[in-house]
């Protein structure tokens, strides 16, 4: 039995593109997979650790290789809290809007949690930076008002490109993206966007 880890980071509910699309995935993989448990994290419930104070100061005597003081070890026991949840999955589906042409800044603060040396990737003069969160295979459901495919607007998508870069920074090489796009259109046309994007979607998952 495997666990699905699916992380939820619109605030839209059942307004939400993303979101709807993740579910057509969601029901596709439970029947496709029975026995598997889904975890949903949603990330406009769920409380994160502030990285300030104690955990800032936690996180930079990591990166120098020396110890804690209690508040420290408190403060970052709190991070890896989280990290430990988000690493004991062994399969990941994320939803997400595009917010400013970026992520939505909940989504960003977990990111900012869970990347983090020692945890979820590692460093070595040698080597350079090595992603711990390996061998598993993630889903991304994106939307967007806007359509970012063509020459005039690929330098304006700092959702995917930077979803991207963190997901294989820290490990993950099997990335299935399902993008939602324009979701500002007409009426049938968006109908007919969100239609085909759930087909990808069950695709994907059938064989997730």
């Amino acid at each position: 039995m495997s666990k699905l880890l699916y992380i939820e980071s619109s605030p839209r509910k059942a307004r939400s593109k993303s979101i709807r699309v993740a579910n057509a995935f969601l029901d596709a993989y439970k029947s496709a997979n029975p026995d598997d448990e889904i975890l949903t994290i949603d990330l406009w419930k769920k409380k994160l650790p502030e990285f300030d104070g104690d955990t800032i100061d936690a996180k930079y005597q990591v990166l120098h290789g020396q110890g804690h003081d209690a508040s420290q070890a408190k403060a970052w026991q709190s991070v890896v809290d989280v990290i430990d949840e988000f690493k004991s999955a062994d399969k990941y589906v994320i939803s997400l809007p595009m917010w400013n042409f970026g992520i939505p800044y909940k989504l960003k603060h977990y990111i900012d949690v869970i990347a983090q040396p020692g945890q979820t990737f590692s460093f070595s003069p040698e080597t350079g930076y090595s992603g711990l969160v390996t061998g598993k295979p993630v889903a991304v459901v994106y939307a967007r008002g806007g359509a970012y495919g063509s020459e005039q607007t690929q330098g304006m998508d700092f959702q995917k490109t930077y979803l991207e870069l963190i997901l294989g920074f820290v490990g993950f090489t099997h990335i299935h993206s399902v993008v939602v796009e324009p979701t500002l259109a007409g009426p049938d046309d968006v109908a007919a966007t969100e239609t085909a994007a759930v087909q990808v979607a069950m695709e994907i998952a059938s064989t997730f």
